[in-house]
């Protein structure tokens, strides 16, 4: 009989069949090797929650054991909780890293292009959900990070009281500035000026509701949008108006049309 049969080991989860081992042992250990503290994993602790039972049988010689089989069932239900590291830029966690090491990589790229001075640090952090990057290029990431403080900058330069002026309305050449005195006028100039050909789109360059479409004094046909938080934006010497009062409007929409500058 043991020439046709060798011994093994059935397994369940809460009296369900999940596989077979050929070697409880060596499966307890490889278990503990790589559910419970694995550091190329990321797993800082597993807890087991529920019922793994073996059962001894004999199976036939040519059949195979499903040792790949059984681990992956129970490390699906397992209770894992991984470790990864994460770049800190600013208070803000920017990438999550593997090692330690590799984010003091990424940290010494960083200083290098930012400087000394710059609040950043590393992180530690236990999660249920690993995000460490994959395929780790120190340059690459340092980069990415990089990219992102300089687009944040930038929009924190264009926020005023919470309102993201995310576009410009038209591009042309300026042609009269906010607070210049001129001989057309009595007072200083209360907007900008920007020349470009006549119906050439006008857009909206924050997300708001128009409040105001129609013709009003030297502004001419004008379009007013109110953004919150007391923003509202003015334009004006329009030759055609295509938002209407009381229409939401988001950033970027054509709201109006250039007039000739005269």
């Amino acid at each position: 009989m043991l020439v046709k049969f060798k011994p093994a080991y059935s397994v369940y989860i809460d009296e369900q069949e999940i596989g077979c081992v050929q070697n409880k042992k060596e499966f307890e250990q490889f278990m503990k090797e790589n559910l419970y503290n694995n550091k190329e994993e990321n797993i800082a602790f597993s807890d087991i929650e529920f019922d793994i039972k073996y059962t001894y049988k004999l199976i036939e010689k040519n059949e195979e054991t499903t040792e790949s089989d059984v681990f992956l069932a129970i490390k699906e239900r397992a209770d894992i909780t991984y470790i990864q590291y994460a770049v800190d830029v600013n208070g803000v966690q920017r990438k999550y890293l593997k090692t330690e090491e590799q984010a003091q990589e990424v940290i010494e790229e960083l200083k290098k292009e930012l400087g000394e001075d710059i609040n950043i640090s590393i992180s530690t952090e236990y999660t249920k959900n690993l995000q460490v990057e994959n395929e780790v290029e120190i340059a690459s990431i340092s980069n990415q990070i990089c990219n992102e403080l300089k687009e944040e900058k930038k929009k924190e330069d264009a926020t005023i009281n919470g309102v993201y002026l995310a576009t410009i309305p038209v591009s042309g050449t300026i042609t009269s500035r906010y607070g210049a005195r001129e001989a057309i006028r009595d007072h200083t100039h209360q907007g900008l000026d920007i020349a470009t050909k006549t119906g050439t789109p006008i857009k909206a360059v924050a997300d708001g509701k128009v409040i105001y479409s129609g013709e009003k004094g030297g502004y001419g046909n004008l379009i007013i949008i109110d953004h919150g938080n007391g923003i509202t934006t003015y334009y004006g010497h329009c030759s055609k108006l295509i938002a209407k009062n009381g229409q939401n409007v988001t950033a970027g929409d054509v709201i109006a049309e250039v007039r000739k500058y005269w």
